[in-house]
């Protein structure tokens, strides 16, 4: 039987790119892409989807023969502390509806993305393990811990294969920061090739972990092409990408934009990141289904400069 891909928050920074990836490795017609608005940049099948809607989960699932979902929507970390209920409310509904629809209907694996807002102040910071104590400090980083202990039940009770990585910061230059903590490391660059002073809302030596989108999205489709037997933790897989603060994402930009200015005015973003690791220990996915980064700092910077210009190039 061929798989037929759901993608649920299709629109969002890593959605969008995933999106195109798995167009290319599975083909066009066999990738349906949703989100609750229409689609901005997708090209494809595209279906309107309100994740809080089970019906119209099941409605789409059944109309395409869906064999995989990937539950990518949910309110992130900044923005869920303006409006705690509705975050969670939200980000467990959605993934509660997925999981009973994929059971119902015989789905044969669930993608579900988790985060680093699951540590908080109990666990180290330094080379954070998988098993380290889950007790964050935001209404996002609690819904990503309950939701990790759904997706192990429904694999323990019903046998529903889900998968999970805790995503560091993202950093992409397909699509505008979303919300979250990590996101000073997209809009910094942005800043730098427009030529704008940046206003950064962690204190300079806040080190986050962080990784380059490429390597997200290959962290993904590897661990959803991983044979059964080689997945071993059923909660969520650490991944680990490149650590740095902003004073050295700074210090990387400056090499290749000396006239590069920023500035640091940190706010309640800072108290979020202060609980969050510094690096994390990803050996579990490296011996389980053989995950290992491949871009570093310099790498990233390279990157988004070059891809940001060439975007801005009419308006710079």
């Amino acid at each position: 039987m061929k798989d037929v891909i759901l993608i649920i928050g299709a629109n969002g920074q890593l959605g969008s790119v995933l999106t195109k990836r798995l167009q290319e490795k599975y083909g066009v017609a066999n990738v349906v892409a949703s989100d609750i608005t229409e689609a901005k940049t997708i090209n494809g099948l595209f279906e309107v989807i309100d994740a809080t809607d089970a019906g119209r989960i099941e409605y789409v699932v059944t109309k395409y023969k869906i064999t995989q979902i990937y539950h990518l929507a949910a309110i992130l970390s900044a923005k869920g502390e303006a409006n705690p209920l509705k975050t969670w409310e939200i980000n467990m509904k959605t993934l509660l509806n997925v999981l009973e629809v994929s059971r119902l209907n015989n789905i044969q694996k669930v993608f579900y993305p988790s985060s680093i807002a699951v540590f908080g102040g109990g666990a180290p910071r330094i080379n954070t393990p998988n098993n380290a104590c889950l007790d964050p400090s935001t209404v996002y980083g609690i819904s990503k811990v309950d939701g990790e202990n759904w997706a192990q039940y429904y694999f323990l009770k019903y046998g529903l294969d889900v998968r999970s990585i805790r995503y560091p910061g993202i950093i992409g230059y397909q699509s505008l920061p979303g919300g979250g903590t990590t996101d000073y490391a997209v809009d910094i660059f942005h800043k730098a090739v427009l030529n704008e002073t940046f206003s950064c809302f962690l204190n300079d030596e806040t080190t986050l972990p962080m990784m380059y989108m490429d390597d997200a999205i290959r962290a993904t489709i590897e661990l959803m092409d991983a044979p059964l037997e080689q997945i071993k933790i059923r909660t969520s897989y650490n991944i680990a990408g490149v650590s740095f603060s902003p004073k050295e994402i700074a210090a990387e930009i400056l090499k290749r934009f000396p006239d590069f200015k920023i500035e640091y005015k940190p706010d309640f973003r800072e108290d979020i990141a202060k609980n969050w690791p510094k690096t994390i220990d990803d050996s579990n996915a490296s011996k389980d289904w053989g995950w290992k980064a491949k871009y570093n700092l310099s790498d990233i910077t390279d990157t988004m400069l070059n891809a940001l210009a060439a975007y801005y190039k009419p308006a710079i």
